[in-house]
């Protein structure tokens, strides 16, 4: 396969998973806003710095607030990880890859750059906010079910879900450091109501509370979330089920090489080293530290995947 369509391909399917977790990291801001006394674009700095806006935001808007907020996050023309960005991204990447991708799947893209062009050329209303987020997240889980349903499992499949694995596990680590880290009142809040209903509304936000509820029942508090987010396999948004996927992709990918490739040997190094512990661990080197750590070796993951695959020969 040619290296610019192995990198269509690859960026498809990240921005997809972009624009749809910006929505889910819009409706944790929400979600914990709601538990706060305070309001205004305070409470929206940590979500903005978590997906990388921060400083973009800053220059955009004269007089910043919680609208404002939401705003360059839907639809900021100057954002690049805006979810109306995203899509048209995504929806560039597809074309330039028409051909290696089924009708079904060029359809359900296109449908989906229709729905949000129309929906995000005007300001969003706070009422209509739940609802346009809803179809943002349905529309992009309809592409990725026409690429598990229409694709043939091939490198293009591959690198479709290298893609959507990496993004994803990428967004599950930022989610998690906006709660813990910026948005956790102080040390004494830890295990107070509003501590629990925030950790609630990360379980929301990744589609997490149902499986989690199965799993702990009503039992589980901070520490078992954190855990099930973080090493559970089982639960398709957790970082250790993602960087499995990646791996397995990679090994498809590698089949019949005598020795593996240099992003299988980064993608090993990061499971056994970073995700082969217990959560206590995790808590003890400090949750922030860790997921930092993880997002430079996914960031250092994907730069190794261009590399080694010629996403731009």
């Amino acid at each position: 396969m040619l290296g610019k369509t192995a990198n269509g391909l690859f960026w498809m399917s990240r921005y997809l998973e972009r624009a749809e977790n910006t929505a889910r990291l819009i409706e944790t801001g929400q979600r914990i806003a709601l538990t706060r006394l305070s309001s205004g674009e305070e409470e929206w700095i940590p979500v903005l710095q978590s997906a990388g806006s921060l400083g973009g935001f800053h220059e955009a808007y004269e007089t910043p607030g919680a609208e404002a907020a939401i705003d360059w996050m839907l639809r900021g023309r100057d954002n690049p990880s805006s979810i109306k960005t995203s899509i048209s991204s995504a929806r560039q990447n597809a074309r330039l890859v028409r051909t290696a991708i089924t009708g079904e799947v060029w359809e359900a893209v296109n449908a989906t750059y229709m729905m949000a062009s129309t929906l995000l050329a005007r300001k969003v209303s706070e009422r209509d906010l739940p609802s346009a987020l809803a179809a943002i997240r349905q529309n992009t889980a309809l592409v990725r079910g026409m690429i598990h349903g229409t694709m043939l499992r091939n490198d293009m499949y591959d690198f479709l879900r290298i893609g959507t694995f990496l993004e994803r596990a990428d967004n599950t680590a930022r989610i998690l450091d906006v709660k813990y880290y910026v948005l956790l009142p102080s040390v004494s809040a830890v295990g107070s109501s509003i501590d629990n209903v925030q950790w609630e509304g990360i379980l929301r936000s990744v589609s997490a509370r149902g499986g989690f509820r199965m799993e702990y029942g009503a039992e589980g508090g901070p520490q078992e979330i954190a855990h099930f987010l973080i090493f559970d396999k089982r639960m398709p948004r957790s970082l250790a089920f993602c960087v499995a996927k990646i791996k397995d992709n990679l090994r498809y990918l590698n089949a019949g090489q005598s020795k593996p490739s240099q992003s299988q040997k980064l993608v090993t190094h990061l499971e056994n080293t970073y995700l082969s512990h217990g959560i206590e661990e995790v808590f003890d080197y400090g949750l922030h530290e860790f997921i930092e750590k993880m997002l430079e070796l996914l960031a250092e993951l994907a730069g190794q995947i261009q590399l080694d695959y010629r996403f731009y020969e």
